[in-house]
């Protein structure tokens, strides 16, 4: 017969759930609902509140993920518990290792977008100063998907801590009077004032530190979903900010704030690798001509259907004026041979075409380009793939990658990715060959190395 179980929280679904395991009742002859939904005319709504309760040993990482999940607006969310409890208690005591399994996997689910929503509630909630109250107050107001506000709440406790704050959502509130959390039912935003003395102040500071040159509308738009701009003060700018973004762009550059010289003016006219390769020792756009011997152009067919690109040349790269001569080429060499590709079939170069060092005695030691550097010398690197339009663009390190692929994009997360950028259909990123001789741990070098191996396998597959 069916048990129908009125539940509102976490603790009350553990009370009952321990009942219910102790009356041996399975999952599917109970239904649980909370206090909005009313039990259907054929339900069985006999109490199990007086039979004893189940003596039951389960992981605490159930209990972590229950206590997160009880918080997901889901009506599902309480049999779900109890048919994943009464697994755990019932021969199936790892279950929670079986992350394919259907339950586990909607557990793990529902867990994320809880904590997601948590993470959100921290980043966008903002407090208004309340002016008529007769001791200095605030309150905000939020919109989350889920009843999270009790997971969020110590947060913005040890945050504001000597504060007098409320906050108040659709669903749930809180208030915090520097000593006690206290939880109450949920308000409607025309509840909460929308006055604040230092809102003004904050608009000021936003669009100060808004940096236009990093903009990405898509990406923020994702991390700060629209539905919330209405209770960010900041959200009534971005817009403007947004549209002033290219005027900004250019003033900073102008203003040299940014990057003001670049190769352009030093390319010739109609350039190919030939021309190129002769007018790039004319490069002054940054200041390593000063120090380097030479300019180190690219090397390769200029049909080749692989482009290398490295960071920069090195100190027997600089003296040589060719590409990948050193210790680093000799890594190269050694991929190349184990993968049957001929030197002379493939296009090697760099993004910075000018040793960059730091002296030590007798001793060049390379220093990274910063990214002024790399953004004047980009030129050079964008008119050499202009102009062999390769079927596969590897990058060699994180530099390369940085450049033609993101500024957001990490070796250690997506190296071996093949992805389509403005560049090249086919871009992949794998360890620069340096990387691989620093790594001091000689099984992690020879890892590495044949990861090298297998990304340019991977780029080599027509």
């Amino acid at each position: 017969m069916e048990r129908f179980v009125s539940i509102e929280t976490y603790e009350q679904w553990r009370t009952e759930a321990r009942r219910l395991l102790g009356a041996g009742i399975a999952p599917s002859d109970v239904h649980f609902s909370t206090l909005d939904e009313q039990p259907t005319l054929f339900a069985d709504t006999e109490s199990v509140s007086k039979t004893a309760r189940a003596n039951v040993t389960v992981p605490k990482s159930f209990l972590e993920i229950a206590q997160t999940v009880a918080c997901h607006q889901s009506p599902v969310r309480w049999e779900l518990l109890y048919r994943t409890l009464w697994r755990l208690t019932h021969n199936e005591p790892a279950l929670l290792q079986m992350v394919t399994d259907d339950d586990v996997h909607e557990l793990h689910q529902m867990k994320k977008a809880v904590t997601r929503d948590v993470h959100k509630m921290k980043a966008f909630v903002r407090f208004r100063r309340v002016a008529s109250a007769l001791e200095e107050t605030y309150v905000a107001w939020h919109r989350p998907d889920h009843r999270i506000v009790s997971l969020a709440a110590p947060f913005f406790a040890r945050r504001f801590k000597a504060m007098n704050w409320s906050i108040f959502t659709p669903i749930e509130s809180v208030v915090w009077d520097q000593q006690t959390l206290r939880y109450g039912a949920g308000v409607p935003a025309s509840e909460v004032s929308d006055e604040d003395s230092l809102e003004s102040l904050w608009k000021t500071y936003y669009a100060s530190i808004f940096n236009p040159a990093r903009v990405k509308v898509a990406m923020m738009k994702r991390e700060m979903p629209v539905r919330h701009w209405q209770t960010l003060p900041e959200a009534s700018i971005i817009q403007d900010l947004l549209d002033d973004a290219p005027q900004r762009v250019a003033d900073m550059i102008e203003r040299n704030e940014g990057f003001a010289d670049t190769a352009t003016k030093f390319l010739p006219p109609q350039p190919d690798l030939d021309s190129l390769a002769s007018a790039v020792n004319c490069c002054e756009a940054c200041d390593l001509h000063q120090f380097a011997t030479q300019a180190v152009f690219g090397e390769g067919p200029r049909d080749a259907k692989i482009v290398l690109v490295g960071e920069q040349p090195g100190d027997r790269e600089d003296i040589a004026g060719k590409p990948f001569v050193g210790p680093a080429g000799e890594l190269l060499d050694r991929a190349f041979a184990e993968l049957e590709i001929g030197r002379d079939e493939v296009y090697i170069t760099n993004v910075v075409k000018h040793f960059k060092f730091t002296q030590r005695g007798k001793r060049r030691l390379h220093k990274k380009p910063n990214s002024r550097e790399i953004y004047a010398c980009r030129p050079w690197l964008e008119a050499e793939l202009a102009a062999i339009q390769p079927h596969t663009l590897v990058c060699l390190g994180a530099t390369p990658a940085q450049a033609l692929i993101g500024r957001d994009f990490r070796i250690t997360a997506s190296r071996g990715v093949v992805q389509a950028t403005e560049w090249c259909q086919r871009t992949i990123a794998t360890w620069h060959p340096a990387a691989i001789l620093r790594m001091p741990d000689a099984a992690r070098k020879e890892q590495m190395f044949q990861e090298f191996v297998g990304d340019l396998a991977k780029a080599n597959a027509q």
